[in-house]
């Protein structure tokens, strides 16, 4: 049973920086794609950043360009989100999921596999 664990959340002050940590099991994820996304309260899930499990491409969200990156420990079967330069408008329950395709705007379907979350909140 492949399960995706998402940590690192936590609460921080504006201008700070978050890793978040998503750790993948239970299957071969090599011709898969692992994302990041996001729910605040009261919003649509919307689309972080994901990257390509074998070859390493990565792609960002216009919202976070430049603040996030995400990237992978293929060894340790992980994915990462290093968030810096975090702004109150990142407050959000951050997931991670896995799919065959990238799909970056709802509905998020094609992702088979979802973690359960891990919270971050944005102090002004």
């Amino acid at each position: 049973q492949a399960q995706l664990v998402e940590s690192g959340g936590g609460m921080v002050q504006a201008g700070d920086s978050l890793r978040l940590s998503c750790a993948a099991s239970g299957r071969t994820f090599s011709r898969y794609v692992l994302g990041w996304f996001r729910q605040a309260p009261g919003k649509e899930r919307e689309f972080v950043a994901a990257i390509f499990w074998g070859g390493g491409a990565t792609v960002h969200a216009d919202s976070v360009k430049g603040r996030f990156t995400i990237s992978r420990d293929y060894a340790k079967n992980m994915v990462f989100l290093q968030m810096n330069s975090l702004k109150p408008g990142d407050t959000a329950i951050y997931y991670c999921a896995a799919g065959k395709s990238l799909i970056t705007r709802p509905p998020w379907d094609g992702y088979d596999y979802w973690g359960q979350g891990t919270q971050v909140t944005v102090s002004s």
